[in-house]
């Protein structure tokens, strides 16, 4: 069983800094990518940033790009988002998942396209204040 686990959030102020882990197990698809939707309050869930589990070849939004940064550590099976340069918009509950194969969840990414992903995270909130 599929399971992922979002930590992080929190509150911050405008500029600041915040790390999301996303610890992941019971994967066994062989071609597979993990990544991060967002959804603010009163707005639809948004694609922010996913990363190939083959190649970690990492993908943004462009309203993230620049500021956030996301990686993976195999050993730990936890993926991070690094997110610097923090605005009162980044305000949201994320959400992690994972899709296979990897150019899947690229394309849901990049065109916030939840609809069918089948393995969430429960959300943590990231709140800044202006």
């Amino acid at each position: 069983e599929v399971q992922l686990q979002a930590s992080g959030g929190g509150l911050v102020q405008t500029g600041g800094s915040l790390t999301l882990s996303c610890a992941v197990s019971g994967i066994t698809f062989d071609d597979y990518a993990i990544g991060w939707f967002r959804q603010a309050p009163g707005k639809g869930r948004e694609g922010v940033s996913c990363i190939s589990s083959s190649d970690s070849r990492a993908y943004y939004v462009d309203s993230v790009k620049g500021r956030f940064t996301i990686s993976k550590d195999n050993a730990k099976n936890t993926v991070y988002l690094q997110m610097n340069s923090l605005e009162p918009e980044d305000t949201a509950v994320y959400y992690c998942t994972v899709d296979s194969p990897a150019g899947r969840l690229v394309s849901r990414i990049l065109t916030n396209d939840y609809y069918g992903i089948g393995y969430w995270g429960k959300g943590t909130q990231v709140t800044v204040s202006s």
